[in-house]
């Protein structure tokens, strides 16, 4: 399926969270990647990283908007990573990438 036309579901949420957070975050992944839609989140530890650990489990495609400006910061499920240096103003790219936001536990 052509990129340009697949669905993408930001996921956003704390880079600290609880383990009940973080279930959910791998649990929201792995549903959207069911679905066949893209997961975009801003690449790093926490419910990020919880989100794109479950996605990949499913065989999801994920994306990570980096607030550094290397790729070397995302996490190890994040498929496709883009560094912006934007710091947190990444969070508007974030929310703005996909056709739908999730926010969990931030």
């Amino acid at each position: 399926m052509n990129l340009a036309v697949r669905l993408m579901i930001s996921v956003i949420g704390g880079s600290e969270a609880g383990p009940s957070a973080l279930e959910a975050a791998k649990r929201v992944g792995a549903e959207i990647a069911r679905q066949g839609a893209v997961l975009v989140c801003g690449g790093l530890g926490g419910v990020m990283e919880a989100a794109c650990r479950g996605a990949k489990r499913e065989g999801g495609l994920t994306v990570g908007i980096l607030p550094m400006d290397s790729h070397n910061y995302a996490n190890k499920y994040v498929d496709i990573a883009i560094p912006t240096g934007f710091g947190h103003a990444r969070n508007y790219l974030v929310a703005r990438a996909g056709m739908g936001v999730i926010a969990i536990d931030g």
